[in-house]
Parts: C-alpha cells; sequence; structure tokens
C-alpha cells in the first residue's frame, strides 16, 4: 500500500525549519547585553546582593582569622598553665593563701615550674609624688617571683626583669598597661615612680599578657624589696603552675590537686582555674556574634532578591517588542526563558563577586590592623558565590517563565 503526501506531484516539501541552538557563551552574551543597556538599575539591585555576600565573607573570614590567632596563640603558650589565686571565706571575705603554697604545690608530681605573686595592699602608684591621691589609674603593686615572666609566657618588650640583686631594691618591672598609664614609653637611665611613699626604679616594661591578664595593670618588685618597703606579709595571691607539656591527663590530675594541696585546711577557699580556657570561651563568645552578623547578611541578600526580581519583572514589560520579535524570528519559548533566567543569574552573580572582593578586603584590613593571620574559609567565598547564583535563579525564574508565555503576535501588538 502506496501513502500519498498529499500534495500535487512535483511540489517539493519543505521541512519546518528548526530553531538555532542556544549555546552557553551565546546566552552569555545576550545576557550581558541585556544587562549593559541598564547599567544604573542593574547596579543598584547587584548592589543589594553585593551588600549580603560581603557580610557573609567577612564575618565567616573575621572568624576564621580570630579563631586561627587563638589557636596559634594557645599552642604557642601552652594548655599546661593552671593558676591558683585565693578565693572566698564563708564570710564572703577574701582568703589567704598560705605562703608555703607554692613550695607544696611544686611537690605534686607532673609540676615543672611554680611561679607566684603577692598583691601588696594599701599602697597606690603615681608618676610622681605630686599627682593628686585620687588619680590611682586602677594600677596594683604585686610582689613577683624572679622566673614569672617565663612560667606564663610574657616577654619583656624593654629592660631587664627583676634579678637576684634587683628583687631586694626598690627596683619595679611594669607591666604593659601600667606603663601606658603611668605615660611610659621606654626606659631612661633614672626612670622611677612613686610608690608607698618612696621612689622605685623602673627597669624592664612586659609586653601584653594573653594568658594572664591581671599582669598588664601591675607593677611588679621583688618579693624581699615587697617586705623590706612595702610592708608586704609574703602571702602570694596568684600562683602560676605549669605542668608536662602535651599530656592533658597530667594537668587535669594536677588540676583536681591543687586546692587541697595549696591549702590543706580549707581547700574550698581555692580558685583554681586554667588560662587557655578563657580563650576558648572567647571564641566561643564570638560566635555567637558570628551567627547575629551572618543572620544581617542573610536579610541584605533576601532584600537583594527581591531587587532582582522586581528590575527582572520591569525588563519583561518594556522589552515585549524584543520578545515578540525573537519569537517571530523562530525563537522557542525554552530559550526567551533561558535568556531572562541568565540575566538574573548573571546579575547576582556579578554582586556577588563584589561582595566577595569586598568581604576579603574587609577581612585583610581587619586581620592586618590586629596583626593576625588572614584566613579566608573556602565555604564563605564559595558559599556567598553559590547563594548569588540561587537567589539569581529563584528571583529570575517566575519573570522567565512569564517573559516566555507571551506569544509574539501578543507581544508585538502591545509596542
Amino acid at each position: 500500500m502506496t501513502m500519498t503526501s498529499g500534495y500535487p506531484a512535483g511540489t517539493a516539501v519543505r521541512a519546518a525549519p528548526v530553531p538555532a541552538r542556544l549555546r552557553p557563551r551565546d546566552l552569555a552574551g545576550l545576557a550581558a547585553v541585556g544587562l549593559r543597556t541598564r547599567k544604573l538599575r542593574a547596579g543598584l539591585s547587584a548592589l543589594g546582593i553585593a551588600i549580603g555576600v560581603a557580610a557573609i565573607v567577612a564575618v565567616l573570614g573575621l572568624a576564621a582569622s580570630s579563631s586561627a590567632a587563638l589557636i596559634a596563640e594557645i599552642q604557642q603558650l601552652g594548655t599546661n598553665l593552671l593558676t591558683v589565686t585565693n578565693g572566698q571565706t564563708f564570710t564572703g571575705q577574701n582568703a589567704e593563701l598560705p605562703a608555703a603554697a607554692p613550695g607544696m604545690i611544686a611537690r605534686l608530681p607532673g609540676v615543672t615550674s611554680v611561679q607566684d605573686a603577692g598583691t601588696v595592699s594599701g599602697v597606690d602608684v603615681y608618676k610622681s609624688p605630686y599627682i593628686p591621691v585620687g588619680e590611682t589609674n586602677a594600677l596594683s603593686v604585686d610582689a613577683a617571683t624572679l622566673n614569672l615572666p617565663a612560667a606564663v609566657g610574657i616577654s619583656l618588650a624593654q629592660g631587664r626583669y627583676l634579678n637576684a640583686a634587683t628583687e631586694r631594691e626598690p627596683v619595679a618591672v611594669l607591666g604593659a598597661a601600667a606603663a601606658q598609664r603611668l605615660g611610659i614609653d621606654r626606659i631612661r637611665p633614672g626612670t622611677r615612680i612613686w610608690a608607698g611613699g618612696q621612689w622605685f626604679y623602673v627597669t624592664g616594661i612586659l609586653n601584653p599578657a594573653a594568658y594572664t591578664r591581671e599582669i598588664d595593670s601591675a607593677v611588679l618588685v621583688g618579693f624581699p624589696a615587697a617586705e623590706k618597703y612595702l610592708h608586704f606579709d609574703g602571702h602570694p595571691s596568684e600562683i602560676y603552675v605549669r605542668t608536662t607539656p602535651d599530656d592533658q591527663a597530667v594537668t587535669t590530675r594536677v588540676d583536681n590537686l591543687l586546692g587541697f594541696q595549696a591549702n590543706p585546711e580549707n581547700p574550698n577557699q581555692v580558685d583554681v582555674s586554667q588560662p587557655s580556657a578563657a580563650l576558648t570561651a572567647q571564641a566561643d563568645a564570638k560566635g555567637a556574634y558570628n551567627t547575629l552578623f551572618l543572620g544581617l547578611g542573610a536579610v541584605a541578600l533576601l532584600v537583594g532578591a527581591i531587587g532582582v526580581a522586581n528590575i527582572m519583572v520591569i525588563s519583561v514589560l518594556e522589552r515585549r517588542s524584543e520578545i515578540g520579535l525573537r519569537r517571530s524570528l523562530g525563537a522557542t519559548r525554552g530559550q526567551i526563558r533561558a535568556q531572562f533566567l541568565a540575566e538574573a543569574i548573571l546579575l547576582s552573580l556579578a554582586g556577588g563577586v563584589a561582595g566577595v572582593i569586598v568581604g576579603a578586603i574587609a577581612t585583610a584590613a581587619y586581620a592586618h590592623s590586629h596583626h593576625e593571620t588572614v584566613v579566608i574559609p573556602p565555604e564563605a567565598w564559595a558559599g556567598g558565590l553559590a547563594a548569588a547564583v540561587i537567589i539569581g535563579a529563584l528571583a529570575g525564574l517566575l519573570p522567565a517563565i512569564r517573559a516566555a508565555r507571551l506569544s509574539p503576535t501578543q507581544a508585538l501588538w502591545t509596542v
């Protein structure tokens, strides 16, 4: 059985034209042209995306940089430092550590170093005797042992620390904050301060302490000098204990025994802490603020998504003639939909790239100003760009569908 086409014999039958394929490179170029014709509007719409992505990158980058700095600081100073301080009595008064407490603690297995300091009460420090009595600058005078800086991980910024000769004389070493409040920025011959009604010569200034902040605002003198010139009673108020390095089990065991060893009669009146735990808690506290700023960045991204959706809706309304012309020339609904969807994604991606750059610059500036290593985790910039692409796709999906549904006749009729 022979099938006929229904056309007269000899008539050439021409196949229906097949629409040209829109390659990704052509689609990107077409989307770029659509955005370049409306530069100001596109820039303002991308600004919201850029702000949101910049906030996310900066927050995650600053958190990673700070965490890296804290981890490096903990690794440098170690986690094997424990501090023993005088607690309170049952009546709420300050307890007193026995004068023999450092020697008793040194007998514990696993303890490698014990250094101590004692607060000299009733003594204020001034740069000269002519300073008003009330302007004490919240400084304390502490008697300190000779190897205290090495035990707690503090280095000298200038000058020399106490030694076997100067610990018996009216000689002092200033903590970093104490030197700043007294207006002493360098050690010169004859530099001295007024403490306890007499002059003390300054021989050194310490760098800021990471673990023991109380030393920053202290004026350190030797135990013999404090007893001789400032009527110090000889009881320590802070004891710094180093245990075997890289052995957390030993540190934990010593931690559990310190209260009983320092004050066997009243172990409940002894406070024991691990300074490295404070840095960990500081990192956790920063994490709470990071969550807040990430939320603000997400809000900015939402606002940016609304802006992208708005500009795409307006673009569809303004470009009906273009849509009708392209449909008349053979463009399919899928190609029209892909064009407007590509424009929305490209617009959001441009904002995302700008946001990543701004966030990275902000992270680098902050890290350099705080002498920290610049760390931008991959999930920060990759997540920011991915969020920008997803937001662009979601924001441009509905306008793209509306553009694809326009028939050539309807689009050209509205011109």
